[in-house]
């Protein structure tokens, strides 16, 4: 299937999996994102492959920098007006405290979302929404059809 049918599918049915299989990287980083009350939540299944520190042990922070900004790739693809893929013009991680060797969820909030460009602000978090692992913000280009 290709990603903009993917992209039309999700809008259609609410179910991310489409999109998630267009998407290589996606899959092998076990990233998934499904709609709770209405919003979009990413989560990163745990696997041994993506901790950084073993003797503590840590996941990586590029691991989480790749779930937050997938996360808010598939928030703006669900709050779309376009079956294109938005473009990352910039991302800035917070790493607030070690993320342990466990799944990893995430919540995205638009701060901006305009016709041209959209601001979010992702939230990564284990057990406790109010406790994020990790915070960034992202500005993306909404590219037309």
């Amino acid at each position: 299937m290709r990603l903009r049918d993917a992209v039309t599918a999700v809008r259609e049915t609410g179910d991310f999996t489409a999109v998630q299989q267009a998407i290589p990287y996606v899959r092998f980083m076990g990233i998934t994102a499904e709609l709770i009350d209405g919003d979009v939540v990413g989560r990163m299944r745990y696997s041994d492959h993506l901790v950084g520190n073993a003797a503590i042990p840590a996941l990586h922070g590029g691991t989480l920098g790749a779930l937050m900004e997938s996360t808010a790739i598939f928030k703006l693809l669900w709050h779309g007006e376009t079956s294109t893929v938005p473009k990352t013009i910039n991302i800035t991680v917070e790493y607030l405290r070690s993320a342990r060797p466990e799944d990893v969820f995430a919540r995205a909030v638009f701060t901006r979302h305009g016709r041209r460009v959209a601001n979010v602000r992702v939230f990564a978090f284990q057990d406790d929404l109010e406790r994020p692992v990790a915070v960034a913000t992202a500005h993306f280009l909404l590219v037309q059809d």
